[in-house]
């Protein structure tokens, strides 16, 4: 797994032969409320299955949810047709895609951001509570308030993960750090509502906080007007999003969901398919911040070296991120 994130893309050599030797694979994918180009969690995801395309060349299709009811008709739809591997992008369609990987157990599946009980399932899990305590530390080391906030999409424990990794970091920084936080619902309309977005921006940045992570699909846009509107900072996350608005956006939390697509379909494709838990973080390249000509003047070196050595210390365990999952560090760690 450590060198899982370098070499995806470069590796798989048999891809050119497998192409020439059969039927292409054909690959089913079914996004989340926000989209396939919400520019950040499942836009992630759709540059992987853009790369097993033009890498791997195999046959893909798509469907996106409206709401949670269409998941398992659209997963199903996939496993009826035979496809060789269906993939939900999503912690909410956990449910939908244990049930129909239960009665279609000779085919694949693979699952972002939940784990399924059946084993025909690859569940793609990652460490995002590291990536958010990166964010943390960065917000803090920019910040000329001493305040930093967080907006999320859903309240759920997922995002609440994302919530508690930043306020570590930002304590790592500053022992007395302020922290606020706010969470634009609690349906999956959240993913998608950047006025909501932008209206708990606005308030955090007229509150006195100067840089807001933000973790919530296509709702980020909604943050990223609001940066723009008070000349404050935001961080993007899951996709680079620096570019969205040069100069204010200090930094993207990079979570690697399209390598993870694209080495699942390419263990599918070489016949390497296995089910179980895969696991993406810090350590192997899973996890990571970017840094490119959009944000390079603002993140400054400083702040880079300190990055990187927290990455190395997460990496070998000198530095424990509290996890919101784990009912000792939710509990131990004050808000």
């Amino acid at each position: 797994m450590r060198h899982l994130i370098r070499a995806a893309f470069f590796v798989w050599a048999g891809a050119s032969a497998a192409m020439a030797a059969g039927p292409k694979t054909r690959v089913g994918v079914v996004f989340d409320k926000g989209g396939r180009d919400d520019r950040s969690f499942n836009a992630a995801a759709w540059r992987g299955l853009e790369e097993a395309k033009k890498t791997l060349g195999i046959d893909a299709k798509y469907v996106e949810a409206m709401d949670d009811n269409a998941y398992e008709p659209a997963i199903r739809t996939f496993a009826r047709k035979r496809f060789d591997l269906t993939i939900a992008i999503g912690f909410s369609q956990a449910e939908s895609m244990t049930r129909v990987a239960a009665d279609f157990p000779e085919q694949r599946f693979a699952l972002v951001d939940a784990v399924s009980s059946q084993s025909n399932v690859r569940s793609l899990l990652f460490a995002d509570h590291e990536g958010a305590f990166l964010a943390g530390a960065a917000a803090m080391m920019k910040s000329t308030t001493g305040k930093v906030g967080f907006i999320g999409g859903m309240d759920v424990p997922l995002i609440r993960r994302f919530e508690l990794g930043f306020r570590a970091g930002a304590r790592h920084i500053k022992k007395d750090a302020l922290t606020v936080a706010n969470f634009v619902g609690i349906t999956v309309d959240s993913w998608n509502n950047p006025p909501k977005a932008k209206e708990l921006a606005l308030s955090q940045y007229n509150g006195g906080a100067d840089v807001i992570y933000v973790a919530a699909g296509a709702s980020n846009i909604g943050v990223f007007d609001a940066a723009g509107a008070k000349s404050k900072f935001a961080i993007g996350t899951d996709s680079n999003q620096n570019g969205m608005r040069p100069g204010l956006i200090l930094t993207s939390i990079l979570k690697r969901i399209d390598v993870a697509v694209f080495q699942t379909i390419a263990d599918v494709q070489g016949a390497k398919f296995t089910g179980g838990k895969i696991e993406f973080g810090v350590a192997n390249g899973g996890i990571d911040y970017a840094v490119d000509r959009h944000n390079e003047g603002v993140l400054t070196p400083e702040i880079r070296a300190t990055l990187e050595e927290l990455k190395r210390k997460i990496s070998n365990g000198s530095i424990k991120v509290p996890d919101y999952y784990v009912e000792t560090d939710r509990a131990t760690f004050k808000k």
